[in-house]
């Protein structure tokens, strides 16, 4: 218990599903009440009591294209399942924690987490995923998402398992008209990671904002790959994502935006910028605009650099360490992604993390 415990979000108003070793801990959870027909629940659970809802939405949304989706749709025994109603509202957000470790043993999780929102609702969610141990293991996660009309949904997925260990994550959300979808992609820790996050914008004036910050070191290896797909018009997208790699840490960012014939009056925008601090770490970066439209404002670029030496002289000549200038700096370029959270508790979390990351 107090190995979950260290791993809540203090001041956060939560709740809190907790799955160890992939499988779902009732004691170690918390869910606060909510309003009728807000469903807060393991995969597992829900599954025997509704399996007519969750048959009709599970492995409808998340294409089988890879070997590990298709793993996670054959194999997935738990996750968690969140379902609101129309009108309604979460109370607090739902932090669904994922510990994987166990000393001598290599461990295989595959969370399968289904998201159903209804016309005028509301939800913030985190994933957070955490390691007990050095040990190797490998997480296979799906997430599917189903915004509905005129409503907003909120992940917040954030990466800290041990250097050893597999992480591969897929997010597939698809959004109904005037809906607002916003998915931020955290990763601190991991051996080899890949995170896939796709949106489909599926009716008119529909929002998606995908934002990512990825820190690596040593020998880490992490992929980003995302695809918005703009299939109906008046609709927008904001990406950015940002990385810092130091060692000899690799990362890839391969970010699609496509924009269908029928999708007329899209803006688009997307952003990849990455920082070295050593000559040994790399980046990939391959942002893609494919537009069948001809009536859109659509923008991507990337850049990728070091620290800019008169800025970090700057900081030292008022009596600021190297590595607090540093420090400092890498705060700076990361602060495009957190001055989007709005809620203060959790942008001082994460503001926390990348100081105890950057040491």
């Amino acid at each position: 218990k107090k190995e979950a415990e260290k791993f809540h979000i203090n001041g956060l108003n939560e709740n809190t599903v907790v799955f160890v070793n992939g499988i779902y801990s009732e004691k170690l959870s918390a869910i606060k009440k909510q309003a009728t027909g807000i469903v807060i629940d393991s995969l597992n659970a829900f599954l025997k009591n509704n399996p007519e809802l969750i048959m009709e939405h599970i492995g409808k949304y998340a294409l089988i294209d890879n070997g590990f989706t298709a793993l996670n749709t054959a194999f997935a025994k738990e996750g968690t399942v969140i379902i609101v109603p129309d009108n309604t509202e979460v109370k607090g957000h739902i932090h669904i924690i994922n510990i994987t470790g166990e000393q001598g043993k290599h461990i295989l999780t595959q969370p399968r987490n289904l998201i159903i929102t209804g016309k005028n609702s509301k939800v913030n969610i985190i994933e957070s995923y955490h390691s007990t141990n050095s040990s190797e293991n490998l997480v296979n996660a799906v997430t599917e998402a189903v915004v509905g009309e005129n409503s907003t949904v909120e992940i917040y997925r954030l990466q800290q398992e041990n250097e050893s260990s597999y992480h591969i994550n897929r997010t597939q959300a698809v959004q109904a008209r005037n809906s607002v979808f916003t998915h931020y992609s955290v990763t601190l820790g991991g051996g080899i990671v890949r995170n896939d996050t796709n949106v489909l914008l599926n009716d008119e004036n529909c929002t998606g904002n995908l934002y990512g910050l990825y820190l690596t070191e040593g020998k880490q290896h992490v992929d980003n790959h995302t695809l918005i797909d703009h299939a109906k018009p008046h609709c927008q997208s904001n990406e950015m994502y940002k990385g810092v790699l130091n060692g000899s840490s690799r990362g890839v960012f391969n970010g699609k935006v496509f924009v269908r014939e029928d999708a007329q009056k899209t803006n688009a925008y997307q952003s990849n910028k990455a920082i070295l601090l050593t000559s040994t770490a790399t980046i990939d970066t391959k942002p893609q605009l494919e537009i069948y439209a001809d009536d859109v404002k659509c923008s991507h670029g990337a850049a990728i650099g070091q620290l800019d030496d008169e800025a970090v002289f700057y900081l030292r000549s008022r009596g600021i360490s190297a590595e607090m200038a540093k420090t400092v700096l890498i705060r700076a370029f990361a602060n495009d992604i957190f001055e989007t959270i709005e809620n203060e508790t959790f942008h001082d979390h994460l503001n926390n993390l990348v100081f105890e990351k950057l040491g």
